[in-house]
């Protein structure tokens, strides 16, 4: 009878060759629904925009964002990051620096492009509480200073739950509040429940699914080239141990991204 054991297995294995059959099936990332309206034109002439990705630490970029990146840059769009701490709770900090520019430059993001701060309000770590006003007053630096048009960062899950990630996101909804000129859009990451986000490239399907019936705007955008993420991920030399390498292989993150209009 163990035959029978090896009916959903091979069902399974035949389900993840089709999903990442279709992610690779693209010469270049792109979105479901299709749409050229993702994300919308400016108003005037401009059709490029400023991008400010907004992250907790060095290593997030890689892990999570990866194909909102890919998508955005093959759309013509401005990449910046901006990266609210150094990631120093195992007084690594200067080490995941260097290894953020490492990966943005794996990632084509000009390392000009990249700020990583370290302010004594804004450390890494799990019991770490972030002033989300700081955080507000912080990015809006940033978008001031090159022109900024467009948010992605966290959702008010953050993704894996941490705190950080978190804080950031009421940052940012904070600086959304107080922008009374309205001219900044920010979309964030939707955070999965633990099954989607360890069914790698199979969550394509329900992904695409939600995306196209939502009553609000969301997209669900493909990473045709699963190996950049593994190459961006693996310029955090330090954080590329064996449980991130798996992370990083059956993450439905490496694979897709759904973001939604905050």
């Amino acid at each position: 009878m163990a035959w029978i054991w090896m009916v959903p297995a091979a069902g399974a294995v035949l389900l993840w060759a089709v999903s990442l059959g279709r992610i690779l099936s693209s010469p270049e990332p792109y979105s479901l629904p299709p749409s050229t309206r993702f994300p919308p034109p400016l108003r005037g002439d401009r059709r490029s925009r400023n991008v400010l990705l907004v992250l907790a630490h060095p290593d997030d970029e890689s892990m999570f964002f990866t194909p909102t990146i890919l998508f955005l840059k093959s759309k013509g769009h401005s990449i910046h990051i901006l990266c609210i701490s150094l990631g120093n709770a195992d007084g690594l900090g200067d080490t995941r620096k260097a290894e953020l520019y490492n990966a943005c430059s794996a990632l084509k993001i000009p390392a000009d492009q990249v700020t990583v701060l370290d302010h004594q309000k804004l450390q890494d770590g799990f019991h770490e509480k972030w002033d989300h006003g700081l955080l507000a007053e912080l990015t809006m630096d940033q978008i001031q200073l090159w022109d900024i048009d467009t948010i992605v960062t966290f959702d008010s899950y953050g993704v894996s739950g941490h705190p950080n990630h978190r804080d950031v996101h009421h940052g940012i909804r904070k600086l959304l509040h107080k922008n009374e000129q309205g001219n900044i859009e920010a979309w964030e990451l939707v955070s999965l429940n633990i099954f989607r986000k360890y069914s790698g490239a199979v969550d394509i399907w329900l992904s695409s699914l939600i995306s196209s019936n939502s009553n609000q705007p969301m997209f669900c955008l493909v990473n045709c080239s699963p190996s950049r993420s593994f190459e961006a991920m693996a310029a955090h030399r330090s954080q590329w141990v064996w449980f991130r390498r798996l992370f990083v292989m059956l993450s439905s993150y490496t694979y897709t991204n759904m973001l939604q209009k905050m």
